[in-house]
């Protein structure tokens, strides 16, 4: 869906899983090109559920393709995995020359709001992300049933329960580095920039789902007052 048109000099897209969440064995496979000169936002409705599997994961994949001058965001609503979930997430990122993207990612084990405590299951998220066809940085996150009763030790998840990944590619990598990291250092949940192969990868963690939604939120706003207009702001879908 896009829900609003023209006016900001960008569309956002709005994804919409009609099915209300993810289950076992179900496939959920987006692919996004955005071509020379468009400008874009992608983000979902709201969060992905991923509910409890007896054996199959549920696998979701994501090919994101930006092209020459392409200015392409993909930020998507967080995924909550409730416990004995299983699923099997890969997205993949191949960026042009002269493109800009900014792709976000984020989990949450179960809904602290709610007493929920993820126990076992499996999560396996995994990045690739190419530029001009060469693969520049990849990286996995897996978490099984063997793992999730040592989570909580500090080499680990400790007392977090929310994480994400933001990767950015475009201009002068440097001095947005720079300002990613000051950004972070204000923000109530813990986060980390670093620049690897041509792009810039920042992570964060927190105790609680909304405390790393408003981190988020702070990073992507001081991002587009930063280095906007353009498609790398807060989406409008978050606040509904």
């Amino acid at each position: 869906m896009f829900p609003q048109e023209g006016n900001a000099g960008f569309h956002e897209a709005v994804l919409i899983n009609t099915a209300g969440g993810v289950a076992g064995g179900d496939r959920l496979d987006t692919d996004v090109t955005a071509l020379a000169g468009a400008t874009i936002t992608l983000t979902s409705q709201a969060a992905e559920r991923i509910y409890r599997a007896l054996d199959q994961p549920a696998r979701i994949s994501t090919m994101l393709t930006a092209c020459a001058t392409a200015k392409l965001a993909w930020c998507p609503q967080e995924t909550i995995v409730f416990d004995r979930a299983r699923v099997r997430r890969e997205t993949r990122i191949a960026v042009s020359a002269g493109a800009e993207l900014l792709a976000l990612e984020w989990i949450v084990l179960g809904r602290a709001a709610h007493g929920e405590a993820v126990t076992g299951g499996s999560v396996v998220d995994s990045w690739r992300v190419e530029q001009n066809g060469r693969l520049v940085w990849a990286d996995i996150l897996r978490i099984t049933d063997d793992v999730f009763p040592h989570l909580r030790r500090r080499a680990l998840l400790a007392d977090f329960t929310a994480v994400a990944a933001l990767v950015y590619v475009g201009p002068d990598l440097k001095r947005r580095l720079e300002c990613l990291r000051d950004w972070a250092a204000s923000l109530a949940c813990h986060s980390a920039a670093t620049a690897v192969g041509g792009l810039i990868v920042v992570r964060f963690a927190a105790a609680e789902a909304a405390t790393l939604r408003t981190g988020l939120r702070t990073i992507l706003y001081q991002f587009d007052r930063a280095f906007g207009p353009g498609p790398f702001g807060v989406p409008k879908m978050w606040s509904c």
